[in-house]
Order: structure tokens, then C-alpha cells, then sequence
């Protein structure tokens, strides 16, 4: 039984995904969202793209889309485990964990562990 293991080459990309993931994350928190300048301007000049990617990734937070989007993703590759897939839950799930979505990310993370324990899909 072969285990649904990265290789080195994909390892070292989903790091890199991920860390990428987290840094867009945390500098579109620390540096656009939690400051009380940046929201002051965005409140008296919204048209900016600045302020408009601002609004859009608060109201993406606000609904949690960032959250049931890692979940349902990894709950996917749990069921069918696949890089593309891994790699796209593993994004979602570091936005939704910097960007307050932290229940749902948590659990969508689990959810990728999880899927590092399933058998490799079988290959044609």
C-alpha cells in the first residue's frame, strides 16, 4: 500500500504555495486591514484598487469564504487525494487561518493531514 506522500520536488512547491499563502495573508492583515489609518483613507476615498482589494478580502473574511472553501477543497482530497488539490486546500486553509476564519481553516487542515494517511490513487 502506497501512501499519498509528496516527492521532494512537490514538497518543496507546497512550501513554498504556503508560505506565499501566509505571507499575502499577513501583510493584507497587518498592513491594510488592522490599521486604523489605512481604513480611515479607504473610508474617505474608497476608489483606490488598494481599498477596493481591501473591501473585498474583508467582506470574503466576513463571510467566511476563505474557511468553507479550504474545508470543502480538503474534504475533497480527502476523498480523492491529488497535488493540485492539496496545494489549493493547503492556500485557502493559510488565508483562512491569518485571515480570521481560524474554526473552519483548523479543521481543514486537519483534513490535509488526514489525506497525507490515505493510499495513492491508483495510476492508469
Amino acid at each position: 500500500m502506497k501512501l499519498f506522500l509528496p516527492s521532494a520536488r512537490a514538497a518543496v512547491v507546497l512550501l513554498i504555495i504556503g508560505g506565499v499563502a501566509l505571507g499575502g495573508a499577513l501583510s493584507m492583515r497587518y498592513g491594510a486591514i488592522e490599521r486604523t489609518d489605512i481604513g480611515l483613507a479607504c473610508t474617505a476615498r474608497p476608489d483606490t484598487w488598494f481599498c477596493a482589494s481591501r473591501q473585498t478580502v474583508v467582506t470574503l473574511f466576513v463571510h467566511s469564504v476563505f474557511g468553507w472553501a479550504a474545508l470543502a477543497i480538503a474534504a475533497f482530497n480527502l476523498c480523492r487525494p491529488s497535488l493540485p488539490l492539496f496545494a489549493l486546500a493547503l492556500a485557502a486553509s493559510c488565508l483562512g487561518l491569518v485571515l480570521y476564519n481560524v474554526g473552519l481553516s483548523s479543521l481543514a487542515a486537519g483534513l490535509l493531514v488526514l489525506s497525507l494517511a490515505r493510499r495513492a490513487p491508483a495510476t492508469d
